[in-house]
């Protein structure tokens, strides 16, 4: 049975609870998305394959003011499929980060726009650590769940770990950059009379 890294991914947050097409691709499109972004393109045609196989079913609710909707659950051949790929091997992610090629090609640029760039990528990054800091204010105020790996809130609490350290190094790596930018220009100006 062949299942998308999206199809698992859509399994993943309906084994926490139901959902209608609308909502997964709500809350993949969060600004705080915790591990995978996909458009409604996507997303329905996958949850179409994901029944076809048996993964998922839905429910279709008649709305009057609306076009009717359809709420998926995940099916007991689905939450199986998912544990065991679960624990399935991985390989290293494919990293494409155009900001760290920018970074490679500034020995060739000004300074000074190059500081802006990397001052707008630290206060991204610093923005996005914040509104993970509220996500994990919000997890620590129910302490029982992070320690029960059985829970989904465990999980969901691991991975907003991971997401805290990638933001916060980020933004330190771009601060460092500009920093670096700053003592350069300082060095290479030219002197005053």
């Amino acid at each position: 049975m062949a299942v998308t890294t999206l199809g698992y991914a859509l399994l993943s947050l309906l084994a926490v609870k139901s959902y209608t097409g609308y909502d997964l691709g709500r809350l993949m499109r969060s600004p705080i998305s915790v591990f995978w972004e996909a458009r409604y393109s996507q997303i329905y045609p996958e949850l179409s394959r994901l029944e076809s196989q048996g993964l998922v079913t839905y429910q279709a609710v008649t709305q009057h003011d609306f076009p009717d909707k359809k709420i998926y659950t995940i099916t007991d051949d689905g939450r199986a499929l998912l544990r065991i790929w679960a624990t399935e091997p991985v390989d290293p992610p494919v990293i494409r980060d155009e900001l760290v090629i920018k970074a490679y090609s500034l020995w060739m640029v000004d300074p000074e726009p190059a500081q802006e760039l990397f001052r707008y990528h630290e206060q991204y990054h610093l923005a996005k650590l914040q509104q993970y800091e509220e996500v994990q204010r919000d997890l620590e105020a129910s302490p029982e769940a992070l320690n029960d790996p059985t829970s989904p809130t465990f999980a969901q609490y691991i991975i907003l770990q991971r997401d805290l350290g990638f933001e916060r190094e980020y933004a330190v790596w771009c601060h460092w950059v500009v920093e670096r930018l700053e003592q350069t220009m300082r060095f290479s100006s030219p002197p005053i009379n």
